[in-house]
C-alpha cells in the first residue's frame, strides 16, 4: 500500500480548556521539537491557544495526544484540528 501524499501536513490545533498559557506554551514548544514538528502559536489565553503545526500526520496525532494529556497545571477540555490546505495556484 502506497501514501498518496505528498510532504507534510499542515494543520490548525486549537485547544480549549482551563489552560496555564505561561508555562503549557513553553511546554508545547518543547514537545513539538521533540517531535520534529514545526508550529506557530498565533493566539494563547487561559482558555484558548491556537497554533498551526507541520509535519507528518502520525507524529501531529501524537503532539494532540501529548497536549491532551498536558503538564499537570492545565486542564484540556477540546482539542479541534483543521486542516490548512497549501494554496497552489
Amino acid at each position: 500500500m502506497t501514501e498518496q501524499h505528498s510532504g507534510p501536513t499542515r494543520e490548525r490545533m486549537t485547544i480549549l480548556g482551563d489552560l496555564d498559557a505561561a508555562s503549557f506554551v513553553p511546554w508545547i514548544r518543547r514537545h513539538a521539537a521533540k517531535l520534529g514538528l514545526s508550529q506557530a502559536i498565533s493566539h494563547a489565553s487561559t482558555d484558548r491557544i491556537e497554533l498551526e503545526v507541520e509535519g507528518p500526520e502520525e507524529l501531529i496525532d501524537m503532539m494532540e495526544m501529548g497536549c491532551s494529556l498536558g503538564p499537570i497545571d492545565v486542564w484540556v477540555e477540546s482539542i479541534e484540528r483543521r486542516s490548512m490546505e497549501r494554496e497552489t495556484a
